[in-house]
C-alpha cells in the first residue's frame, strides 16, 4: 500500500508539474474581484455624468447634449474616456499584485512561457477589439462601446483560458453573453458594464479564491501549527 500510495503522489507531483509548464496557474482569486469593485466604481462614476448631462436610457446614443462628441479626439478628452482609463489601470494594479503575491506564495514565476503565451492569446483579440471600438467611435456609433467592449472582452479570455484556469473560459463565455444582448439594449450600457465587469468578475473571483485558495491557505495555517 505504501509503494502505491507513494507510486500517487508521483504521479499528482508530475501533474502539478506539468500544468505549471504549460498553463498559468497563478491568477488570485482576489484579482477578480479587486477588478470587479473597480468597475463598479467606474460605472457608478459614469453613470452619475450621463444623467448630469441629460443622457437617456435606451437612446441608441448615450450621450445628448454636453457629451453628444462628434470627433474621436473629443471622446478621448471627456470625463467618460477618462474614467475608463482610471478604471482600467487600478484593475491592472490590483490584479498585477494579488497575482504576483500568489505567485511568490507558491514559488512560481510570473513571467515565463506559460504567461507569455496567456499575454499573446489575450492580447489577439484585445488589440482587434480597441481598433474597432475605435471606428465605431469615429463615426459616431457610441451605443456599441459597452457592448464591443464585453464581446471582445469576451472572445479574449476564451481564447486564452487554453493557457490558464479553464474557470476563465466560463467568464469569457458570460462577458459574450452579456455584449450581445446589450446589442439590442443600447443605452443601457452601463449598467451591462457594470454587471459584466463588476459583478461577473467579483463572482469569478469569490468562487476561485474559495476553490484554490482558500485550501492553501488552510494547509499553510495547518503547517504552521503543526
Amino acid at each position: 500500500m505504501d509503494a502505491q500510495n507513494q507510486s500517487l503522489q508521483d504521479l499528482q507531483h508530475i501533474k502539478k508539474m506539468m500544468e505549471r509548464s504549460s498553463r498559468f496557474i497563478s491568477l488570485s482569486g482576489l484579482s477578480g474581484i479587486s477588478a470587479g469593485i473597480c468597475a463598479l466604481i467606474g460605472a457608478w462614476f459614469a453613470n452619475n455624468i450621463i444623467e448630469r448631462s441629460g443622457g437617456m436610457l435606451g437612446e441608441g446614443r448615450i450621450y445628448k447634449r454636453d457629451y453628444s462628441m462628434d470627433t474621436l479626439q473629443e471622446f478621448m478628452e471627456s470625463k467618460l474616456f477618462n474614467i475608463a482609463v482610471i478604471t482600467l489601470v487600478g484593475a491592472l494594479i490590483f490584479a498585477f499584485l494579488f497575482t504576483y503575491l500568489r505567485s511568490k506564495r507558491n514559488n512560481i514565476a510570473i513571467w515565463g512561457t506559460a504567461s507569455r503565451r496567456l499575454l499573446t492569446a489575450v492580447a489577439i483579440p484585445m488589440i482587434a477589439g480597441g481598433f474597432y471600438l475605435l471606428r465605431e467611435i469615429q463615426v459616431g456609433n457610441y451605443g456599441l462601446i459597452a457592448p464591443g467592449c464585453l464581446i471582445f472582452y469576451g472572445l479574449a479570455l476564451v481564447n486564452g483560458s487554453k493557457y490558464t484556469l479553464n474557470e476563465v473560459r466560463y467568464l469569457g463565455y458570460g462577458q459574450i453573453i452579456l455584449g450581445i444582448v446589450n446589442c439590442w439594449m443600447m443605452g443601457y450600457g452601463v449598467y451591462f458594464w457594470a454587471t459584466g465587469f463588476g459583478l461577473l468578475h467579483i463572482i469569478y473571483g469569490i468562487l476561485m479564491w474559495y476553490k484554490y485558495e482558500r485550501i492553501t491557505a488552510g494547509e499553510q495555517r495547518s503547517t504552521i501549527n503543526a
